[in-house]
């Protein structure tokens, strides 16, 4: 239950990010990015768009994963961990997520 409440927590703060240049959704449907087992996101894309999108969401996922991880005595890796996997399960047909072996994978 607690492992639920974080994810939620943690997921509510992510569609909160204020509208860029290039949105996360528009990223995730080109292709440009990915998500990590890790919890984070990755460019798959190289341009200079792709890359302050990407610094900017793991950025805040960052501070989101230790002020979790403080607050439920957890490190913030298992957290980045938990919300890795959910964030892979609920990417969309189409979106690249990463593989148990470090390969990308279209969904």
């Amino acid at each position: 239950m607690r492992k639920i409440r974080i994810i939620a927590v943690l997921l509510l703060g992510l569609f909160s990010i204020q509208a860029q240049a290039l949105t996360l959704a528009e990223a995730r449907t080109q292709g440009r990015v990915g998500e990590t087992q890790g919890g984070y996101l990755a460019a798959r894309v190289q341009d200079n768009d792709t890359l302050a999108l990407v610094k900017k969401i793991n950025q805040a996922r960052s501070e989101s994963y230790q002020q979790l991880a403080q607050s439920n005595n957890m490190s913030q890796q298992d957290v980045a961990r938990l919300a890795g996997k959910k964030l892979i399960d609920k990417a969309l047909p189409g979106e690249y997520v990463q593989g148990i072996n470090g390969q990308w994978v279209r969904k």
